[in-house]
């Protein structure tokens, strides 16, 4: 039976919202659980660093999401996937091996995610039109971003709010926090069966900007090969190294504030931190903070849009650096006042958002001409590594040094953005809108 007419207003938020949360799981949740549960800040950012490897590494199995099965199967399957993960986690987190079971079920839903932001993207392709891709773009957007406050604020709240409500078990909290969140996940994977319509018949082949490609291995292969070799000789070699460089050491300083900032939230006065609780921590971080990062976001896409990335390349760059500062006070004011917390990580939001514009949109440059689908990417899989690496000694360093002297030490790294911003070349007309003749 074709669902083709099904209304795009019935599977589009909720797809999305669907796309969003498991990485706000995976990625911000695990951070405050961890911390509760007494793991030490070097151990939080090592393990949870791993995580990001399903991002880093999908590019190697996105050609098989194309030629086995539908893309609509691959997003159920996932969800379904997700769930059971989600459930996983839920049932580890109050037993005697928590360590090992949470970050396996973390391990497997990061898999997933991964998987299911593949074939999600490339169902929204198929099951829209060119006019409504370009109509829902926008509320794509929108309900990955509820997903993320829905996540990082309103679920981490909650889970502050039963512990107060289970005399502060803490273990128990997470674990009914995280069964509810599987529920959710389950309901979504029941809604998407029934209303995703059903655009494919047959696993087709890559569509003509990405692999053109049979489903016969030898073809894979070469396909394959052909994408990383032209990736990397779109330039001369200078500038490709140059372009590689900036793609992994643009976001450094973010790559080590991104969870150790989390963790200096939650973390108790006496270890330097400011000593959120989760509500505030989920108010802070998850509604106030990704206000800013979405304000951040549109108002640099706006003005990217209107005069080109190169007119705004250095005042994205400054954006996403010199507000990390706010860290280096708050480290040294402590401020009790939650308002001024709200403010300080309002403003740090705001800029990373705004000079993450300018990122994303080198992405979308250096990936152009040929295999573009592909070759962005490939392009995100460094964008990830670029927070990985970082990442992973990112806890060690900073309780060697102490949280004042790591905000510091992100600060001055803030120079190796600049640097790699200054090495790149851009078409001045990239991005900018084309006036009417």
């Amino acid at each position: 039976m074709n669902n083709k007419k099904t209304s795009p207003w019935a599977w589009v938020p909720t797809l999305y919202f669907a796309e969003g949360l498991p990485y706000v799981a995976v990625m911000t949740v695990s951070l405050v659980l961890y911390k509760q549960l007494g793991l030490s800040n070097a151990e939080i950012t090592f393990y949870t660093s791993w995580l990001y490897l399903p991002w880093v590494i999908k590019p190697l199995w996105s050609p098989f999401v194309d030629i086995i099965r539908t893309k609509r199967w691959w997003v159920i399957t996932m969800q379904l996937l997700i769930g059971a993960a989600l459930g996983g986690v839920a049932f580890t987190i109050p037993t005697s091996f928590w360590l090992q079971g949470t970050l396996c079920f973390f391990w497997l839903m990061a898999f997933a995610s991964a998987t299911h932001d593949i074939a999600a993207d490339g169902f929204y392709m198929l099951g829209l039109d060119e006019h409504d891709q370009a109509w829902f773009v926008g509320i794509r957007s929108t309900f990955y971003r509820i997903a993320t406050i829905f996540g990082q604020g309103l679920l981490v709240a909650l889970a502050g709010n039963l512990q107060v409500l289970f005399r502060y078990s803490i273990p128990y909290s997470w674990s009914l926090m995280f069964y509810g969140v599987a529920g959710i996940f389950i309901a979504l994977w029941l809604w998407h069966s029934y209303a995703m319509p059903r655009v494919e018949t047959t696993p087709s082949p890559f569509t003509t900007d990405t692999i053109s490609l049979t489903p016969h291995p030898s073809n894979l292969t070469k396909e394959l090969l052909d994408v990383v070799k032209t990736f990397f000789s779109k330039f001369p070699l200078r500038e490709t190294v140059i372009a590689l460089l900036f793609m992994l050491l643009y976001r450094m300083p973010e790559g080590l504030l991104a969870k150790v900032s989390a963790l200096f939230l939650i973390d108790s006065h006496g270890a330097g931190g400011l000593g959120l609780s989760p509500q505030e921590y989920g108010l802070v971080q998850g509604t106030v903070g990704i206000v800013g990062l979405t304000l951040g976001g549109i108002l640099g896409g706006m003005a990217a849009g209107r005069d080109g990335l190169k007119r705004w390349l250095w005042p994205m760059v400054c954006a996403i650096t010199l507000p990390d500062i706010v860290y280096v006070y708050m480290s040294y004011a402590l401020p009790e006042s939650l308002g001024v917390v709200n403010v300080c990580v309002f403003f740090e939001q705001f800029g990373y958002g705004f000079g993450f514009t300018a990122y994303m949109l080198y992405l979308i440059y250096y990936s152009q001409g040929a295999y573009k689908t592909s070759h962005y990417a490939l392009c995100t899989a460094l964008m990830a590594l670029s927070m990985m690496i970082p990442g992973l000694f990112a806890g060690a360093l900073q309780e060697w040094v102490g949280y004042r002297w790591f905000f510091i030490i992100v600060m001055l790294f803030c120079a190796v953005t600049f640097i790699v911003t200054a090495l790149i070349k851009i078409d001045p007309e990239f991005g900018k809108k084309k006036s009417k003749e």
